[in-house]
């Protein structure tokens, strides 16, 4: 099967993701591709293909899902795939089924993200002839670092931090973000619909969305987004720094590392274990920066490209 599937096919989906998280601790598929794969433009920008029991794509709908690969075009990235295969029907084809279908689909500049990058990834993309182009680390902030070298939060002079207010603060944010990531390919092109999406979620609390303002009129400097991931399968729960923009006019006055410790002091009060961040591996001074913190690098995501000699299906 293959296109956009119908509602229940993609309640499966989220299902199929949330089992292979739980087995190999990494979610198969990014959020914003779970956020496009609801939203109403879906129809235009994603394919989706799916593996029944069988193993091979296209088999009766009544069959298990055993696997599904998702390409998201339009992008900057241009068409960027994620797959995912059951934990209980891997070794058996299936992943080799799903590229073999996307790859006949003849999408142009197709890249591929293998989040944990896994083993079973890393082969499965030199067969097809895919070879790494990005990296983006996850790091780790425990408890016990926190409380054992915790830096001052210190705020640039004439600014303060406020929670995030739903129904007031939406276009502010939306300008704020993309002045601040005007040059990075999926954050800077954060939508109103991607927002609200987000906000609708579970885990979504304005407490823990901080926002730093001008004291004298309240403009919108900068902003720390943070996330409670909910434990699951024994795991603890985890905390996120999810997102942290600062403005053009406030940059280099040290407000995106005043942000950050604000944040990190919100989920410590939570009282969380440990707090993760994602970080592109080539982003040094972000990287720097957080280590200075106490973060460590922990996993890691691999973006593959096709090569000039990968095989035509």
């Amino acid at each position: 099967m293959a296109g956009v599937p119908p509602a229940p096919v993609l309640a499966e989906v989220r299902d199929l993701a949330d089992v292979s998280a739980e087995a190999d601790g990494n979610p198969p598929l990014a959020e914003q591709t779970l956020v496009t794969l609801r939203s109403e433009d879906a129809r235009g920008v994603v394919t989706v293909f799916t593996a029944r029991s069988a193993g091979a794509a296209g088999t009766a709908q009544d069959a298990e899902l055993a696997g599904v690969a998702v390409v998201v075009r339009g992008a900057e990235d241009g068409a960027v795939l994620e797959l995912v295969v059951a934990p209980d029907t891997r070794a058996e084809g299936v992943g080799t089924a799903l590229v073999e279908a996307v790859l006949a689909a003849g999408f142009d500049g197709l890249k591929g993200w293998s989040h944990g990058n896994h083993a079973a990834a890393v082969d499965l993309a030199a067969r097809f002839g895919f070879e790494p182009v990005r990296e983006l680390w996850r790091m780790r902030l425990t408890r016990a670092a926190v409380e054992e070298s915790a830096p001052p939060l210190v705020l640039p002079a004439g600014v303060r931090i406020r929670p995030f207010v739903r129904g007031q603060d939406e276009e502010a944010w939306l300008a704020a973000n993309a002045a601040a990531f005007v040059h990075h390919p999926e954050q800077g092109a954060t939508t109103r619909a991607d927002l609200e999406a987000r906000m609708d979620e579970a885990w979504f609390d304005p407490e823990g969305f901080l926002l730093a303002v001008r004291e004298d009129d309240d403009a919108l400097l900068g902003f720390h987004w943070t996330k409670i991931h909910p434990g699951a399968g024994g795991h603890a729960p985890m905390g996120e720094v999810y997102v942290v923009g600062v403005t053009p006019e406030a940059q280099g006055t040290g407000l995106g590392r005043a942000l950050t410790v604000a944040g990190i002091d919100h989920l410590h009060a939570q009282g969380l274990q440990a707090v993760m961040l994602y970080v592109d591996a080539d982003n040094t001074a972000a990287v720097a920066l957080y280590r200075k913190l106490g973060f460590t690098r922990w996993d890691v995501d691999v973006m593959y490209a096709e090569s000039p000699s990968t095989p035509t299906v």
